[in-house]
């Protein structure tokens, strides 16, 4: 008698386009070890049959790098937002239910438009403005041991969404822009030439959707899986743009 092959049972939530109604779908893939949730998504896409034997449309999503650096593979896995090229079905419960991220306008299926974590780097001026080169190795800024470890970690942020998709805060009534951005304000704050901007990104936190709609709920260091320290983060950038605060109506 042939041996049955064991099979990986999904429920996928879907949507046709960023303006219909969602609905479920259900599919089944054969199990191989160390299968994740992004190989699992390929085989369905080779044949986008369902449980049932229903002949449907490949399931859509995003993926880049497949190693947990890009971010783009961010979907709701189980309930919980995590990067899907991590996920390995054997530590999975089954029926493993995949949703998009609906912090996120929904572009179809599984992928999201994460456009407005992109536009409030830009409100924070997550970037460090250079003009000019040091010929002389001396002559360069250096960063500080002390908060190089710091920046590496901070550094390591992939943009994915996971933290955005917990906070509470971050939701269609609030303005939040969530702890992903606002934390790149603190690392751009410790470059030597980064500092010279400091002023500006925290008076950018003091405007509205800034650092005081963070209710410090503590949900998005719990999901974010590159484990920064991003509850600590904020309370400085709090810190911060208090001092800024006070500064700025002594300065009036």
């Amino acid at each position: 008698m042939a041996e049955t092959k064991k099979k990986v049972h999904f429920i996928i939530e879907r949507q046709d386009s960023p303006t219909s109604a969602p609905y479920t779908e259900e599919f089944e893939v054969d199990y191989r070890p160390a299968l994740n949730v992004v190989a699992a998504l390929m085989e369905i896409q080779k044949n986008p049959v369902t449980k049932d034997g229903k002949k449907t449309t490949a399931v859509v999503w995003e993926c880049n790098c497949l190693e947990k650096v890009c971010g783009a593979c961010m979907m709701v896995i189980n309930g919980k937002a995590r990067q899907a090229c991590a996920a390995l079905i054997d530590h999975l419960e089954q029926p493993i239910r995949l949703a998009p991220a609906r912090t996120f306008p929904v572009i179809r299926d599984l992928a999201i438009d994460r456009s407005v974590m992109f536009e409030s780097l830009k409100r924070v001026q997550a970037w460090v403005k250079v003009d000019g080169t040091w010929e002389v190795h001396n002559d360069a800024p250096r960063q500080n041991p002390k908060t190089a470890e710091t920046a590496y970690e901070i550094s390591r942020c992939m943009t994915c969404g996971c933290c955005m998709e917990a906070c509470p805060n971050v939701n269609a009534g609030s303005d939040f822009i969530g702890p992903a951005p606002t934390v790149q304000a603190h690392l751009f704050n410790l470059h030597p030439i980064g500092a010279y901007s400091k002023e500006e990104r925290l008076n950018a936190l003091m405007d509205k959707g800034g650092i005081s709609s963070c209710g410090n709920s503590q949900n998005c260091v719990q999901a974010c899986p590159k484990d920064i320290k991003l509850t600590e983060y904020l309370a400085q950038l709090n810190r911060d743009t208090n001092k800024q605060a006070l500064k700025n109506l002594f300065n009036k």
